[in-house]
């Protein structure tokens, strides 16, 4: 099915089904609960939370606790502990059953887990709650942790294994459905949006943080929740070494300017990278090379990618000579740096190397620098289809003065 691409539901075109999509993301979940063998999943991150619940709250940093707490026990019942308690139940029909609620239905703390004391009170309420739904708690999967939650939980779940609980999300979350994916091409059409708006707002005498600062308001005009990172625009000597951040810098005529962004859509992230050159002044035959190296790279890559390859098949396809630190792509989901991840490192290579499935999605940003000269980044972000790969971000041109 072609679904339409706007921004808001229309009647006429079947566009993203919300409704579907939060039923069959649980689904995924419950399941990958029940393949792993597991009586109960316990969640912290917000992503994970988001993914298996549909809730959307205040993004803090990712090592924030508080905001939420989800627990999954093997029957197929979710517990959502969360400070937006009141919220949820004016306008998240789906979570009213879900909610933690006490005997006088008022809400159960998701606050405290920083702490020790808070941890101990929070998990023996979760245990109580498993007890009452005849859940003998053998094996508890947890997708992070605050120190008071590692000092707590082994207390309360006195006969429990712990295991790994983002393998379990993981194995929910790596297959995209029709729907997710769909809203992962509108995150990559926002985030083009920025783009063009970015790239014809620069020129000489412009800041990098005033480039990022017009692609971010472009996010923000649409509607985007957050930015998947603090994202990057370096110019100049900055792209070689590169650098990961955006500075104060003036950008001057002929620099060559590297720009990664990304915005996110109903929790899914955008993210992809063009290199640009400032002005008129015309790039060097040796900044032309290095990115005739970095798009080559890219485009063996995606000739690659296809079901049943591995993540180091891919890596290697593009060479390593493009590949930054050992590192090429990652997944790209409700999580912005995700599985599966795409190089040559321990972990994605050799028997830990991952094989291709179709509905994964990742990118992959080849680069090549030399001091002196600059720097090229490229990305792309790609779907894993029957019959190879759909590039999703096909809709931004490269510079065509690097192009040879």
């Amino acid at each position: 099915m072609d679904q339409g691409r706007g921004l808001i539901g229309v009647d006429w075109e079947e566009r993203v089904n919300f409704d579907r999509m939060r039923k069959d993301r649980i689904a995924k979940v419950r399941k990958a609960v029940k393949d792993s063998g597991v009586d109960l999943l316990l969640c912290f991150r917000l992503e994970n939370i988001r993914y298996s619940m549909a809730l959307r709250t205040h993004d803090w940093p990712q090592a924030h606790f508080g905001m939420a707490a989800l627990a999954v026990t093997s029957r197929s019942q979710e517990y959502l502990y969360t400070l937006d308690y009141y919220h949820v139940k004016a306008r998240c029909p789906w979570l009213w059953s879900s909610l933690a609620e006490d005997k006088k239905g008022l809400p159960v703390t998701s606050r405290g887990l920083e702490t020790e004391t808070g941890s101990m009170v929070w998990a023996k309420e979760v245990l109580e709650r498993c007890k009452k739904l005849d859940i003998k708690v053998k094996r508890v999967a947890v997708d992070m942790y605050s120190p008071g939650l590692a000092w707590a939980l082994p207390k309360v779940f006195t006969e429990a294994e712990f295991v790994n609980g983002q393998d379990v999300m993981i194995k929910a979350r790596s297959i995209k459905t029709p729907d997710e994916i769909l809203c992962l091409k509108i995150a990559y059409d926002m985030t083009m949006s920025g783009m063009y708006e970015a790239r014809e707002f620069l020129r000489p005498g412009v800041k990098e943080c005033e480039v990022l600062s017009v692609a971010f308001k472009r996010f923000y005009d649409l509607g985007g929740e957050w930015t998947q990172c603090a994202n990057i625009v370096c110019s100049g000597p900055y792209t070689a070494p590169y650098r990961r951040f955006t500075s104060d810098r003036i950008i001057a005529d002929g620099d060559p300017v590297i720009i990664d962004i990304g915005s996110r859509f109903n929790g899914y992230w955008g993210d992809y990278t063009r290199t640009w050159i400032c002005g008129d002044k015309a790039p060097s035959k040796e900044l032309i090379k290095l990115h005739q190296r970095a798009y080559e790279g890219l485009k063996r890559a995606q000739k690659a990618i296809k079901p049943g390859a591995t993540t180091e098949e891919v890596a290697l396809a593009c060479g390593e000579e493009q590949i930054l630190n050992r590192s090429l792509g990652h997944g790209i989901g409700v999580g912005a740096n995700d599985v599966p991840f795409i190089g040559i490192y321990p972990g994605v290579t050799g028997k830990d190397a991952r094989r291709l499935e179709v509905g994964m999605v990742f990118s992959i940003e080849p680069y090549c620098g030399k001091p002196g000269v600059g720097g090229i980044r490229l990305e792309d972000n790609f779907v894993v289809t029957e019959d190879g790969c759909e590039c999703i971000s096909e809709g931004t041109p490269f510079e065509p003065r690097l192009m040879k």
